[in-house]
């Protein structure tokens, strides 16, 4: 439990708009000492967030979430549709990183912008459920990279070997070993990734959208009616429902909109480079994930409901089957596999930086634990290795079967969405002065926000209905289940009495005496459980 010394942030000013000296400085004016080192910049921050859309390998993962909701109408215009409604949250997220840049992000701008009464438990269940978003979103990579590879090997085999359970299990959890030990290098050595991530990306989107209508053949290959006009229902839902359904797949491609404000401590010109970042990355994954899906539609072959029932159980390789044959479809899905793994490093360190601010305003269990810098590589090794253990206990889900497992996709999205909302909500019902950063649209800031509260508060509520109506066990969608679960026991522990967070929970904690003061010690920070 905290001491009553401890200092809140509570009268930082969030900025200003006179241009600060230094990275260091801005940090300092929202309450925070410099810890990690800012060695990204602008096109290493937009590769990781890029990679960590991942527009062809995100797209793999879940083209078997829009498929079956629309056919090739769902998977163009559902996609179309999400998306521009995404650009919106896109763009209030930008406004708020450029204000603040700071790694505690969401929750950091929940208690600043929230009134008085409200913002410490807003803020707790804010920075719980973006912490747990994190965690599940690089759950949900993991586990469909491990699927990936063992379809590779379906595929080598002639589909006679056929992954079990516990075998996905097994790859699922030596992955988030690999990528653990990577994502706890130090941050110099992880910007010097991202430009080589960025490009094989784009290469890769590129190489397939001239080379999949090329190699299709004639069989395989749709007219531009079927692209666009062709509508497959084959849920049991009403079709325009099942539309809406469909948006998973663009919503969950789309995630991690807020990445790069959780790298905003290793990033240089932050408030100008992450909101840059936010807008850029997530324009460029609407805009060539489209124009891919739009390939996919023109052949993929007529039969919607076979590439579903294929035993592979991976719509994409199916596809890339029938267009490039064996061997081209594995010298495909190879590199797609690879950018899966970059993506998935970039998603467990952009996890662990939230965990480590939440951590270092100690609102999580083992803060003292979690909130420290590795003096070997100077990143935060302990917060890695929470969220990959979280992330394998949420692949657990895995052995109750794929409709469990397809929670974990959703949820991503849920925990997502919730903790985007507050924030955006709270800097214009809060009551509190926004002082904008360099990034700001005036007049458009109000109706842009509402345009994407709206839209979030409406994909949670459909993305938690299951995937047919009269769900049993079998077929029920647990993200409700999941989801309530994380915020019930998030507000218990807020509540609880005596040791509850609403007895020593301040928000976020100044742990920099003044703005121009350098020579604060870690220890003079006071934390939760000392």
């Amino acid at each position: 439990m905290p001491t009553s010394e401890m200092t809140s942030i509570e009268d930082v000013p969030v900025t200003t708009k006179v241009k600060m000296d230094s990275d260091e400085e801005l940090l300092a004016s929202l309450g925070y000492r410099q810890e990690l080192k800012r060695d990204f910049s602008l096109l290493q921050l937009l590769g990781l967030s890029f990679s960590i859309l991942g527009v062809v390998q995100s797209i793999t993962s879940v083209l078997v979430y829009a498929l079956p909701y629309g056919g090739a109408v769902g998977l163009v215009w559902g996609w179309a549709t999400c998306c521009v409604f995404v650009m919106t949250i896109a763009f209030a997220m930008a406004e708020l990183a450029s204000s603040a840049p700071t790694s505690g992000g969401l929750y950091y701008w929940t208690f600043k912008y929230s009134s008085p009464r409200y913002r410490m438990v807003a803020s707790w269940v804010v920075g719980y459920v973006n912490s747990v978003g994190y965690i599940a979103g690089a759950s949900g990579l993991e586990f469909a990279l491990s699927v990936q590879i063992l379809a590779a090997v379906s595929i080598g085999t002639d589909g006679t070997y056929i992954p079990t359970t516990g075998q996905t299990f097994g790859v699922f959890c030596a992955l988030l070993l690999l990528h653990s030990l990577i994502a706890s290098l130090a941050t110099s050595t992880l910007a010097k990734i991202q430009p080589y991530s960025i490009t094989l990306n784009i290469l890769l989107f590129v190489a397939l959208l001239i080379a999949l209508p090329v190699a299709t053949p004639p069989e395989f290959k749709n007219s531009a009616s079927f692209a666009f006009g062709n509508f497959e229902n084959l849920s049991l839902w009403p079709s325009g429902f099942a539309f809406m359904l469909s948006w998973l797949a663009p919503a969950w491609t789309m995630g991690g909109i807020d990445s790069g404000v959780h790298i905003s401590e290793e990033v240089k010109n932050a408030s100008v480079n992450v909101p840059r970042t936010i807008i850029v990355s997530t324009a460029l994954g609407c805009v060539l994930g489209w124009a891919l899906n739009i390939a996919l539609a023109f052949n993929m072959g007529p039969d919607t409901a076979a590439i579903l029932s294929d035993p592979v159980g991976q719509p994409m390789v199916t596809i890339l089957l029938n267009s490039f044959g064996k061997r081209g479809a594995l010298a495909v899905w190879s590199f797609i596999i690879l950018t899966v793994n970059l993506s998935a490093v970039d998603l467990l360190m952009a996890a662990s930086r939230q965990s480590f601010a939440f951590s270092r305003d100690g609102a999580l269990p083992l803060s003292r634990l979690l909130y420290k810098i590795n003096g070997t590589t100077g990143t935060p090794v302990n917060c890695v290795i929470f969220c990959a253990f979280g992330a394998m206990l949420l692949g657990l889900l895995s052995f109750a079967g794929p409709v469990a497992i397809g929670a974990i996709f959703s949820m991503g999205v849920v925990c997502q969405y919730i903790s985007y909302s507050v924030p955006i909500a709270a800097r214009f019902v809060g009551g509190n002065t926004f002082m904008p950063g360099s990034f700001y649209m005036g007049k458009l800031s109000a109706p842009v926000a509402y345009v994407a509260l709206l839209f979030m508060a409406f994909t949670v509520l459909v993305l938690l209905f299951p995937t047919n109506p009269g769900p049993t066990s079998a077929d029920m969608n647990y993200t409700v289940v999941v989801v309530g679960g994380i915020i019930s026991l998030c507000l218990t522990y807020y509540f609880f009495p005596v040791y509850g967070g609403r007895h020593w929970f301040t928000g976020p904690v100044k742990t920099t005496r003044s703005v121009h003061s350098k020579s604060d010690s870690l220890d003079e920070k006071e934390m939760i459980g000392e």
